[in-house]
């Protein structure tokens, strides 16, 4: 019994820091690792055993493939069906997108597909002049569903197959639960078709401009340098103007001509116009410290500034991706200006806005820069792999001859899987060498596509399973849940484990869901007598349709901010899908796979 209490506490607190977030979930993950170790609960062995598992391999393996398709543009051909058959009706724009995006989410990683659709979708939406938050919600969702449709479409039901294996009842087949996943998608998506634009808000009418969208107006004004400024002769750089004040200059403009950054070894002269982000406070500071004079026609922003650019200037969102390297640093730590040669203007985050002591701020995946620098930065900014910029990506950057050839290795790796005796394994890995042998990937990209937060998450929490079914909490926390449903009939109990595992999946991650729930849910089926396989694909879906929050899946995340979505949209949207989703999984599975 001492064993089960030890490991339900690394249990309990894990589940603490996961829901607080106070840490990273891979860190979180690696000290739940060190944890069991330390105590005993599994050999040394055992807790680096996950580096090695099939499943942690074999979607390391799945992130290569899905760059490589991705880096080649053949997403992006896909786009033009969109403005093709996405007619003016939003319940049609919404099948035509889930119609693109759920198949191939059954065979390329999800968070790949939304990064690609979410500046095509953007643009999309500006041009039938609707709210991205119409259509980036569904996007996520249909993303989600369609990677139900395989074994290989998410990561969890990779995760999923392996401790199966593990617990006797063998791995899944690529199609073997696709019958199911297609049924769940078709029901989603007409969900998302005829009920959901009724419940998704309306924000971010495209016919604003950025600086409106952001409420830039009062933070952006334009100051000159007057004769008896302390500014004549020196360069912005020696100044430390930007370092003094909480203020970032965006541009200087001299009798009419604009200097684009970089510009701070530029000497300052009189009537020389600086174009700077601030707050009104210290506005007045720089006027009465450094002989500047806001100019009246803009002062805190009466007049847009965002068609005052110079001609190689230009502004534009940039989203931090899953797994950036800017993803807890702050723009201070990360050296953001010099890097990138842009200026962060505002940092939106779901609906709050972030433009004050921004430097200070620590970056979380799926925040959005407003950034403002050069025409040619921001290309520059297009092949980075710590940020995705929200506009269709210039097909220059990719290597679109390579389009065919990266589809052909795709569809080879699910033919070799799906119709050899290789295990998804070997024909994963396989495919990600050939992307690189190929070209569709450089050698240097291979170690970029892999989502390495994900990778240290499954390996560190695997051994965790095995501390559970070690020390007998696996059948204890069974034996207790049939305890506690009583005489509820097999249909119920197996709906009661769909929406546990809905819930925890909603405060934790997907990945972690399965692998706490799949050995208790197998353990109840066995005790009470009904079908493993059916119990583990019901907790394998309930894990993976995460629709209630935007931190329970990557996809959510990413369209949070870009979307304009408040927490409570997830719920309100999400929430019916979940329940219609639990209703619909349970009979549906045990009419397909037994009883």
């Amino acid at each position: 019994m001492s064993s089960i209490v030890l490991t339900l506490g690394v249990v309990a607190i894990a589940l603490v820091l996961f829901i607080i977030e106070k840490f990273p979930a891979d860190i979180t993950a690696l000290g739940v690792m060190v944890a069991l170790i330390l105590l005993r609960q599994v050999t040394p062995e055992e807790g680096i055993a996950g580096f090695s598992n099939p499943a942690t391999i074999t979607v390391l393996a799945m992130f290569v493939l899905s760059s490589g398709i991705a880096r080649t543009g053949a997403l992006q051909q896909a786009s033009t069906w969109l403005i093709q058959w996405g007619g003016k009706r939003l319940g049609q724009q919404v099948v035509t997108l889930g119609i693109i995006v759920g198949p191939m989410s059954a065979l390329v990683n999800n968070t790949a597909i939304v990064s690609v659709f979410l500046p095509i979708v953007e643009d999309f939406c500006q041009q039938h002049r609707i709210s991205p938050s119409k259509l980036l919600m569904p996007l996520s969702f249909a993303t989600i569903l369609g990677g139900m449709m395989t074994v290989i479409g998410t990561s969890t039901s990779v995760l999923a197959s392996g401790l199966a294996e593990d617990l006797g009842i063998g791995e899944f087949s690529l199609f073997q639960f696709t019958g199911l996943g297609f049924i769940t998608f078709v029901v989603g998506l007409a969900y998302l078709a005829i009920v959901a634009p009724f419940l998704l808000p309306n924000r971010q009418v495209n016919d604003q401009g950025l600086s409106q969208k952001y409420g830039m107006k009062e933070y952006v004004s334009e100051l000159v340098v007057t004769p008896r400024s302390s500014l004549v002769g020196q360069t912005l750089r020696a100044s430390q103007l930007q370092r003094r004040f909480d203020v970032d200059v965006l541009e200087l403009i001299r009798d009419n001509s604009h200097f684009p950054q970089p510009f701070a070894d530029k000497t300052l002269a009189a009537g020389d116009i600086l174009m700077v982000r601030g707050g009104k406070q210290d506005l007045l500071k720089i006027r009465e410290s450094e002989g500047l004079e806001i100019l009246p026609d803009v002062q805190f922003g009466q007049k847009s500034w965002q068609g005052n650019l110079g001609e190689e200037e230009a502004i534009a969102e940039a989203l931090i991706i899953s797994n950036s390297d800017l993803v807890g640093s702050t723009l201070k730590d990360v050296r953001f200006r010099q890097r990138y040669n842009v200026t962060v203007l505002a940092i939106r985050r779901g609906q709050e806005l972030v433009r004050d002591r921004m430097g200070k701020v620590t970056l979380r995946f799926g925040d959005l820069l407003l950034v403002q620098g050069p025409k040619q930065s921001l290309v520059g900014i297009q092949t980075d792999r710590n940020l995705l910029l929200l506009e269709q990506r210039d097909l220059e950057t990719l290597r679109t001859n390579k389009a065919g050839i990266a589809l052909g290795i795709g569809a080879a790796v699910v033919a070799v899987a799906a119709f050899t005796d290789f295990p998804i394994l070997v024909s994963a890995l396989a495919g990600a060498l050939l992307m690189v042998l190929t070209g569709c990937l450089k050698p240097g990209e291979l170690y970029q596509a892999v989502r390495w937060d994900v990778i240290f998450l499954l390996a560190c929490l695997i051994p965790l399973g095995t501390a559970m079914q070690n020390s007998g909490a696996t059948e204890w926390i069974a034996n207790q849940l049939v305890q506690a449903s009583g005489g509820l009939s097999h249909y119920a109990l197996l709906t009661l484990i769909y929406v546990l595992t809905v819930i925890l999946t909603a405060v934790l991650s997907n990945n972690a869901s399965v692998i706490l729930l799949l050995p208790i849910g197998i353990q109840v089926a066995r005790t009470v007598g009904i079908s493993p396989l059916t119990t583990a694909f019901i907790v394998t879906f309930a894990a993976s349709n995460s629709f209630m929050t935007p931190i329970g899946y990557q996809t959510n995340t990413m369209v949070y901010s870009a979307g304009g979505y408040r927490f409570l949209d997830f719920l309100r949207v999400g929430g019916p899908l979940s329940l219609l989703m639990a209703i619909i999984t349970p009979p549906l599975a045990i009419l397909l796979y037994g009883l």
